[in-house]
């Protein structure tokens, strides 16, 4: 049988501690890195386009609220928007409920090179 005092013994294996310690790190440090390019930073660009759409927002968005309701821009403050969801029927959201931007108020400039060039070929 194996006496505890031995098997506790640091024997040879104190020597190489100092070499090996920053060795001990290098997984550490890769996983760190793994994990901001696949989790952290997708999400602060996320985050970053999402403040950016939420900035942009104008009366006459056609829009979709984090809730799913669908409807259009007919104010907007600093906090707040107003929706209208159906005839005469609006509500107030909070401007960072807004999730998605369906159709702007504006043509964007795509829309107008591609209605400039259709009209060009009749």
């Amino acid at each position: 049988m194996i006496d505890i005092a031995y098997a506790m013994g640091q024997g040879g294996a104190a020597g190489g501690q100092g070499a090996g310690g920053f060795s001990g790190f290098i997984p550490l440090i890769l996983m760190f890195v793994i994990f901001y390019f696949l989790l952290i930073r997708p999400q602060q660009k996320k985050t970053k386009e999402h403040r950016e759409m939420i900035s942009r927002l104008k009366k006459g968005d056609r829009i979709i609220t984090s809730g799913g309701l669908h409807g259009r821009i007919t104010g907007v403050s600093d906090t707040t928007a107003t929706v209208e969801i159906a005839d005469k029927v609006r509500v107030k959201i909070a401007r960072g409920n807004v999730s998605q931007v369906i159709q702007s108020s504006s043509p964007t400039k795509s829309t107008k090179e591609s209605k400039s060039e259709s009209g060009k070929t009749k």
